[in-house]
């Protein structure tokens, strides 16, 4: 918090909630919000028997898997948020969020995303609530409309600056809208939501095939040194933009109105290679306005070993020519962010449909 990024649990399940655990993680470790998805309430509902009894209940009532799903996940939401309050209210509505997603059906959905959308926001009913809508080509028009009726939005799903700076020109459109209609702005609030490790999953492959295919010793080394490099080079330049989006003269405008900075959100933080410090993602993301969502391995790897110190912008010139370096590779950024959008779409679809086909098993045995 002294270095100006907060720091969220990307994990979410009752029994975290009910032990008090949770309650535990914001007093001695500093949690200051949290995050799910359609895979980490897979993994929470369907890993297990904690919420066996819920789901009889609510069988047991005629609802089916979707409607049992939301009602599960809703009140979850409800609890965390109400463990969150005091962290809420002490940052003048600033942090102590949970994030609740739409169902990844919808990514390519507008009108569909902000009904969902707005039908979560009332069924949660707490003010430190963020809805999570994706950051897809669809999913713009609902981050400014929901934003105008002044529901916290949490953009999921991003991979490319470009897309972010679209979802900045969002961000701010929702808030002029809001303006104009003579409503407030000082308890909206917004993360941009940045799939990291994703990156160098993806571009790491395609470095390595070059590396194999090259007979030059010297180029060999240049690309073996851009292992590694992609995923926070791309972040790092996505914090630009939002530096310079944010000192503009047309947020200031909004600023003096009340409105609050749309924070990047590096998600996705946790390493995927062994061949990476477990803290790499956390450790040279580190910056004012920044939030990181981790899941409890990553935590526990930070707390035990990691850096708490400013790096976010350390070196931009050379996350810049790291970038131009893989692009001069014959590696498009462009392609990777694309399917990487896709991938994740499809990803968390696949969750979703997988969670609704445990709980209708569940929900068949007790009917």
């Amino acid at each position: 918090m002294a270095l100006g990024q907060s720091l969220w649990l990307d994990y979410i399940h009752r029994e975290l909630i009910a032990s008090g655990e949770l309650r535990r993680l914001i007093e001695r470790d500093g949690i200051r919000g949290v995050t799910s998805n359609p895979t980490i309430f897979e993994q929470a509902i369907a890993g297990g028997t904690a919420y066996d009894a819920a789901i009889a209940a609510l069988a047991g009532g005629g609802k089916d898997a979707r409607v049992i799903l939301e009602a599960l996940t809703v009140e979850d939401v409800v609890a965390a948020c109400d463990v969150f309050a005091p962290i809420y209210e002490m940052t003048e509505g600033g942090d102590g969020f949970v994030s609740l997603e739409v169902a990844p059906d919808l990514a390519h959905d507008t009108a569909g995303t902000i009904a969902e959308a707005k039908r979560l926001w009332a069924a949660v009913n707490r003010p430190n609530v963020m809805i999570k809508v994706p950051g897809t080509a669809e999913g713009l028009p609902a981050i400014s409309a929901l934003l105008a009726e002044g529901i916290n939005v949490n953009i999921t799903l991003l991979f490319a600056v470009a897309r972010y700076q679209q979802v900045i020109e969002e961000y701010h459109a929702g808030l002029e809208r809001r303006v104009a209609a003579g409503l407030p702005l000082d308890r909206v609030r917004s993360v941009a939501s940045f799939f990291v490790s994703r990156v160098d999953n993806e571009v790491d492959p395609q470095l390595e095939a070059r590396i194999a295919a090259s007979t030059d010793a010297a180029e060999q080394g240049r690309l073996e040194a851009l292992l590694g490099t992609a995923a926070i080079a791309n972040a790092v330049v996505a914090y630009q933009a939002y530096e310079a989006a944010f000192s503009a003269p047309r947020f200031r405008a909004l600023m003096a109105k009340g409105a609050a900075v749309q924070r990047p959100l590096w998600a996705s933080t946790s390493t995927k290679n062994p061949r990476y410090p477990d803290t790499m993602y956390v450790d040279r993301l580190i910056g004012p306005d920044t939030v990181n969502t981790v899941p409890p391995a990553t935590l526990r790897a930070f707390q035990d070993h990691g850096r708490p110190v400013r790096t976010i912008d350390a070196d931009v010139p050379g996350a810049r020519r790291q970038l131009a370096e893989i692009a001069a590779a014959g590696i498009s950024l462009t392609a990777v962010t694309d399917h990487l959008e896709r991938d994740g779409v499809a990803k968390f679809t696949k969750s979703f449909t997988s969670l609704l086909a445990a709980i209708e098993t569940k929900r068949a045995a007790v009917r």
